[in-house]
């Protein structure tokens, strides 16, 4: 009698890694669907300083048992910095929401890694590799998929590109937090991300304050939970699985996007959206693949 070869460690983690990837990409499209909501019913930037606002009220009980100095941060320059990139990505990001399909919303957020790539080659002095430019080329030509209809077709773009200019800052602040997580935890990182671009974003939002409703306040509760929620299954898949390992299974979050765009706004991606996602993330995926067989 034979029995079964149990499963290779390392297969295990990468099955659960994916899975908490799975889990974040739903929670961040279910996040991002309540603020479209929200952005088209109050103003975009309060929008934006109230989603970052609650993000840090339901962190204060985790503060409050363990103590305000565990929160203190080892470089609050850093963390300054990073806010004010965080928070000129979101003002772009919030101004484009209410406009931008959420396919074509979660399309865009998939040339991240690019930008990531130059901006280690640019600022963190890392070699330019071929491979990654190639990479970034192939990236480059799947986002002209996605937009290139919006000119040709009378669709207007404009809000596509605002979108796509947010990238780079985003890109910025995540190269700040990769140099911060060697002196300060990720939690601690997570709370005074809230902290910053909160209060970066109060002056933006205070000009088109309408008071929410109850229902709204409720909403915006919701969110904090869901942002908070998602941070930590995208930091647990990132934690048992090798990067380049989870990023396969993000195309999933298309999925998710395209179906609730359909059951909420009625919004029927195009099939533009879908081919110009795939070119991005199969040359997202192929890099991040042969950069982890060259380590």
């Amino acid at each position: 009698m034979t029995t079964a070869a149990p499963a290779q460690p390392g297969r295990i983690a990468t099955l659960r890694g994916m899975a908490w990837m799975v889990a974040a990409g739903f929670l961040f499209c279910l996040l991002n669907t309540i603020l479209r909501v929200l952005s088209r019913e109050l103003d975009p930037f309060q929008t934006q300083f109230l989603r970052y606002l609650f993000g840090l009220i339901v962190l204060i009980p985790f503060m409050v048992r363990t103590g305000l100095a565990a929160w203190r941060p080892h470089d609050l320059p850093g963390q300054a910095w990073r806010g004010v990139l965080h928070t000129a990505g979101l003002l772009l990001w919030f101004w484009a929401l209410p406009h931008v399909p959420m396919a074509d919303m979660t399309a865009i957020g998939f040339t991240g890694p690019i930008f990531i790539m130059a901006g280690a080659v640019l600022f963190l002095g890392e070699a330019m590799v071929p491979a990654r430019w190639i990479s970034a080329g192939i990236g480059f030509l799947g986002v002209l998929i996605i937009v290139a209809p919006q000119f040709t077709g009378g669709g207007d773009a404009f809000w596509s590109l605002v979108m796509l200019s947010s990238a780079p800052l985003f890109a910025a602040s995540f190269l700040i937090t990769k140099a911060l997580t060697r002196r300060d935890r990720p939690e601690v990182i997570v709370a005074w991300q809230a902290i910053t671009v909160a209060a970066f974003s109060l002056p933006f939002a205070l000009p088109g304050w309408s008071w929410p409703t109850t229902e709204q306040w409720g909403w915006f509760l919701l969110t904090g939970l869901l942002g908070s929620a998602g941070h930590w299954c995208l930091t647990e898949a990132f934690r048992v699985a090798d990067m380049s390992a989870t990023q396969p299974i993000r195309f999933v979050d298309m999925i998710w996007a395209s179906t609730l765009g359909w059951l909420v706004f009625a919004e029927i991606p195009a099939s533009t959206t879908f081919a110009g996602a795939a070119v991005i993330f199969a040359a997202t995926t192929w890099i991040a693949r042969r950069e982890a067989l060259h380590r």
